[in-house]
C-alpha cells in the first residue's frame, strides 16, 4: 500500500511539472512602471501582476512588462474613437520570447514579440484590474 501512495505522488508531482510548461514563464520579469499623472505606482503595479497572472502563452517566457503613459493614452484615444472615460483603463506593453518547442500552435517558434498590448480596464478605482484584450 506504501509502495502504490508513493507511485501516485511521483505520478501526480510529474504531471503538475508538465502542466507548468503549458503555461507562459514570468519568472524574472523586467517591470518598468514609468512615470504618470493619471496612476499611482501601486495601481500600475496591480495591472502588472494582472498581466503577468493571465500570461498563459504555452512555451513562452514574459521577459519584460511596461507603462508608458503616452503609448497608454494614444492607445486607449483610438480604443475609444466615439469617447468614453480612460481614468479606468491602462495599457501596459510587453515583450516575451517563445521557444523553440513547438509547444506553441499559434506563434512563430524560437522569436521574440515586442510591444505587445495588454488592455486592462477596472470598475472603480477601487476594483482589480482585468485583462480585457491584447495582441498587437
Amino acid at each position: 500500500m506504501k509502495k502504490f501512495i508513493v507511485s501516485i505522488c511521483i505520478i501526480l508531482l510529474a504531471f503538475s511539472l508538465m502542466s507548468c510548461k503549458e503555461n507562459g514563464t514570468t519568472d524574472n520579469v523586467i517591470v518598468d512602471v514609468g512615470e504618470s499623472t493619471k496612476f499611482t505606482k501601486e495601481e500600475i503595479n496591480k495591472a502588472v501582476v494582472c498581466v503577468k497572472q493571465n500570461f498563459e502563452f504555452p512555451a513562452c517566457t514574459l521577459t519584460k512588462i511596461w507603462y508608458s503613459e503616452e503609448k497608454s493614452n494614444t492607445f486607449i484615444e483610438g480604443y475609444f474613437v466615439n469617447g468614453g472615460s480612460s481614468e479606468n483603463i491602462i495599457v501596459l506593453l510587453s515583450n516575451f520570447d517563445v521557444d523553440d518547442s513547438g509547444d506553441n500552435p499559434v506563434l512563430n517558434p524560437n522569436s521574440t514579440y515586442t510591444d505587445y498590448n495588454w488592455i486592462l480596464i477596472r470598475d472603480s478605482k477601487t476594483s482589480d484590474w482585468e485583462v480585457t484584450d491584447f495582441g498587437y
